[in-house]
């Protein structure tokens, strides 16, 4: 008796292994969101590639870079932190995420807001957002005892930095 790796602490072949393995469609954008991060965890490629939307002419680079992330991670866990819509009734939802998982023994995070829609009575995943990624700066940054960038001749931090 298998744990789910969704995190719901129940038997993965009564949570997501019956929409994973048994085809049955995930009811909530939540449960296929949660279906869709256990497949990742157990190498399901068919399952993710076929819940999701991909452009014409990236379905096979789409697929190898889905399976290399897969299998090179070590998936160590899901939160799902807000679910928008995307109930039973709905056509459309949102589901926020961070999914924790380890790479040559570094641990990472991948936060993400991800959509979904309802298409003929099955729900699939459009695209996601990620969400604090690093912020890369153009120019360096100005400290406070640099003079201020807008040229009035005061430290930053007594001009503009206030």
């Amino acid at each position: 008796m298998a744990v789910c790796p969704c995190g719901s602490g129940k038997e993965y072949e009564k949570c997501c292994g019956i929409f994973i393995k048994n085809g049955i469609p995930a009811p909530t954008a939540e449960k296929l969101m949660r279906a869709r991060y256990s497949a990742y965890a157990l190498g399901e490629i068919d399952y993710v590639m076929a819940t999701h939307v991909v452009e014409k002419g990236e379905e096979e680079s789409s697929r190898q870079a889905t399976e290399n992330w897969s299998k090179e991670s070590e998936w160590q866990g899901l939160e799902i932190l807000k679910t928008t819509k995307g109930g039973e009734s709905d056509t459309t939802g949102t589901v926020e995420f961070k999914a924790h998982y380890m790479v040559d023994r570094a641990r990472h995070t991948h936060h993400e807001l991800s959509r979904f829609e309802k298409k003929d009575g099955l729900w699939i995943f459009t695209e996601g957002q990620e969400i604090n990624r690093p912020v890369i700066r153009d120019e360096p940054k100005v400290g406070r005892n640099d003079p201020c960038p807008c040229g009035s001749g005061k430290k930053y931090k007594k001009c503009c930095g206030k």
